[in-house]
């Protein structure tokens, strides 16, 4: 399967599951333009559709996670245009949070603008210890528009979200974590390694309870704890019957290594 329409991402699918989306545009510091967008949408297209692909991992090459948009694509958008793609501009970022999968940012030097917002649309965010957080778009006379005010928001709290959007403050990486911007933070040398690790432990769990387990947070979030505990019970139900089950079971007590199905 011919997984991109351009250079912009490189695409590695491992042998456990995982596919490794690569930012490369290290010459640009990995700014975001339309191909680059485009061209992660088609790579989604495929993710959906391959079943065999159990988790993701996005990282970037080069020394910085990125810059944000590309300047250059952002002086060619004008009021018509916003008004036509903002919502497919969101819809990219958001998609990964509808598939069932476990999607993990691994981030190292500048992450800004466009880039934080990339990866508040992942499910977990490791980051180096050189990384570096801004969103500078209101010092450019705009708001963050794709997904930065609401998603910051319900990961950090109000205050922090007001101090690094309204102020433009950076947050290095310790600073991240304490505020729970990222989940981890590691030394650079060993970010990659270790999010392909984190990826490849959720890949070998079973798909169905991976789903439900992403699905119960999401929800969580976004509606009461009563809604959420129906939810639960739903799942629960659905759980106990799945041969996923039945297999993690029998693979426990027979000492054998699992082999699910995702049913």
């Amino acid at each position: 399967m011919e997984f991109t329409i351009n250079s912009t991402i490189e695409v590695e699918v491992k042998e456990s599951g995982v596919a490794i989306l690569s930012l490369n545009r290290p010459d640009r510091w990995n700014a975001v333009n339309i191909d680059m967008l485009c061209n992660l949408e088609k790579i989604q297209d495929n993710i959906s559709r391959d079943k065999a692909i159990k988790a993701v991992v996005i990282n970037a090459n080069g020394i910085h996670f990125s810059v944000g948009m590309d300047l250059d694509a952002l002086k060619s958008f004008d009021y018509q245009y916003i008004l036509e793609k903002i919502g497919w501009l969101q819809y990219v970022y958001s998609r990964w949070q509808q598939m069932s999968i476990p999607v993990i940012a691994a981030v190292q030097g500048y992450c800004v603008g466009s880039g934080v917002e990339m990866i508040l649309g992942c499910d977990i965010r490791i980051a180096a210890d050189t990384a570096r957080f801004r969103l500078p778009e209101v010092s450019l006379g705009l708001a963050p528009d794709m997904g930065g005010t609401t998603r910051l928001t319900k990961l950090i709290g109000v205050g922090q979200a007001k101090r690094m959007i309204m102020g433009c403050e950076e947050a290095k990486a310790e600073e991240a974590l304490r505020i729970g911007l990222v989940e981890l933070v590691v030394k650079e040398e060993e970010l990659n390694a270790r999010a392909l690790s984190l990826a490849e432990k959720m890949a070998a769990y079973p798909p169905l309870a991976i789903s439900w387990a992403k699905k119960g947070i999401n929800l969580a979030q976004d509606n009461s704890t009563e809604a959420a505990l129906l939810f639960e019970q739903a799942q629960s139900a659905a759980s106990f019957g799945s041969e996923d089950l039945k297999e993690a079971i029998a693979a426990f007590v027979e000492k054998r290594k699992p082999e699910f199905k995702g049913r």
